[in-house]
C-alpha cells in the first residue's frame, strides 16, 4: 500500500500537467468569465447569475478572439491578439509548475527554475495551437475570393 503512494502522485502531477497543456488557450476566457462572474455575483446577481454572466462573458471573449484571427488580415495584428492570449497561459503556466516544484523540489532557486521552464513551455504550447487556429478556414477563403 506504501509503495502506491508515490505512484499515484506521479501519475496525478502527470495528469495536471496534461490538462494545463490542454487547456492553456483558455486562460484568457477563464480568467474574463470568473473575474465578471464574481463581480456580478458580488454586486447583486446572486450565484446563479454571476454563473450565467461569467459563461456569456467567458464564451465572448473566446469566441471574439476567434473572430478577430479570423478576420484580421495585417500579420502585426493578428501576432499581438495571439500574444494577447498567451500572456494569461504564460501566468498560468509559472503558477501551475511552481506548484508542483513547491511540492517536489526543496530549493527555492529550483523552483524559481522549473517554474521559469514550465511558463516557457506552456506559452509555446498556447502559442502554437493559438498559431494553429489563426489559420484561416473557409471562411478566410470566401473573404480572400469575394
Amino acid at each position: 500500500m506504501i509503495s502506491l503512494g508515490p505512484l499515484l502522485v506521479i501519475l496525478v502531477v502527470g495528469f495536471f500537467g496534461w490538462l494545463l497543456f490542454t487547456v492553456a488557450v483558455f486562460a484568457l476566457p477563464v480568467f474574463a468569465g470568473v473575474t465578471i462572474g464574481l463581480w456580478a455575483c458580488h454586486t447583486g446577481a446572486s450565484v446563479l447569475g454571476g454563473i450565467a454572466l461569467g459563461l456569456v462573458a467567458g464564451g465572448s471573449t473566446f469566441g471574439i478572439g476567434q473572430l478577430a484571427l479570423v478576420f484580421v488580415t495585417r500579420t502585426w495584428l493578428r501576432l499581438l491578439i495571439i500574444i494577447l492570449y498567451v500572456a494569461p497561459a504564460t501566468v498560468a503556466g509559472y503558477s501551475a509548475t511552481h506548484g508542483i516544484a513547491q511540492i517536489t523540489v526543496p530549493s527555492p532557486a529550483w523552483q524559481t527554475i522549473f517554474a521559469v521552464v514550465g511558463a516557457i513551455a506552456v506559452s509555446f504550447t498556447a502559442f502554437v495551437r493559438l498559431t494553429g487556429m489563426a489559420v484561416g478556414g473557409p471562411a478566410k477563403q470566401r473573404l480572400a475570393r469575394g
